[in-house]
């Protein structure tokens, strides 16, 4: 199981909001690049990074892209990139800046053509992220919902071409009150065959744990994305990583 340490971008700091509420925000670097380069040297293979404000103004934002491509340079790990991908162009720019793979959400949850045509030319530098409310699917930096449960939506993006998926649970995300197991494995039974990240909740090395037992009945769950955690000091880089082995 991969571990995707994330790093949150508004303003071109490294923050930490709660429940995805740009009221709520938590400063805890100055310096992405210099998270970046410990989770490195902490181990880790991928960085899952989040532009906050590209999610909330629909584009990514000039501050935080300097940022990703300080991080792609100097740091060198694959990035996981997600926030304001709202078409093709952006995600064929993210593609040209460096980036491995580009999270879009809202921009497929709204356009099934648009999906369609991602899938078909990107394939597997393509995630769908599946950001769920109450069970619904959430859009626009998580401020709106659609209306679509999101286990129907999950088979719906797999009928269109879908790679892969990363689930998160709105309510769970920045909390630390723990991986919402029961809604997580749904999504993975709704995705079939294909793989999916969880993001979303987790609060220390048990959560970690539960993930990797988990993998033994839902084998598509591929990794798990750890943002406040790390922050808050309620689990190493280190640990999380060795859980994720089963060790």
């Amino acid at each position: 199981m991969i571990i995707f340490p994330a790093i949150d971008l508004k303003d071109g700091k490294c923050v930490r909001l709660s429940q995805g509420k740009f009221d709520s925000v938590t400063t805890y670097s100055e310096d992405p690049i210099k998270i970046a380069r410990q989770f490195k040297e902490d181990g880790a293979q991928w960085l899952h990074i989040v532009d906050l404000d590209g999610a909330r103004m629909g584009s990514p934002q000039a501050v935080n892209l300097q940022v990703v491509r300080q991080i792609l340079r100097q740091v060198g790990l694959p990035v996981q990139f997600g926030g304001g991908v709202r078409s093709g162009e952006v995600v064929e720019r993210m593609l040209n800046v460096g980036v491995t793979r580009v999270v879009v959400g809202t921009a497929v949850a709204q356009n099934d053509n648009l999906a369609q045509g991602l899938f078909t030319v990107y394939g597997d530098k393509v995630a769908v992220g599946v950001d769920a409310k109450d069970g619904l699917v959430a859009i626009h930096g998580w401020q709106q919902t659609t209306g679509d449960p999101a286990g129907e939506f999950v088979r719906k993006m797999a009928s269109l071409g879908a790679k892969r998926f990363i689930f998160t649970d709105v309510a769970r995300d920045g909390m630390l009150q723990g991986v919402n197991q029961t809604a997580l494995a749904e999504i993975a039974r709704c995705a079939g065959t294909l793989p999916v990240i969880a993001s979303g909740g987790v609060a220390g090395p048990s959560d970690i744990s539960t993930l990797q037992a988990l993998t033994l009945t839902c084998a598509n769950i591929e990794g798990v994305i750890v943002g406040k955690a790390l922050y808050a000091g309620a689990l190493t880089l280190k640990n999380a990583l060795e859980l994720a082995k089963g060790g």
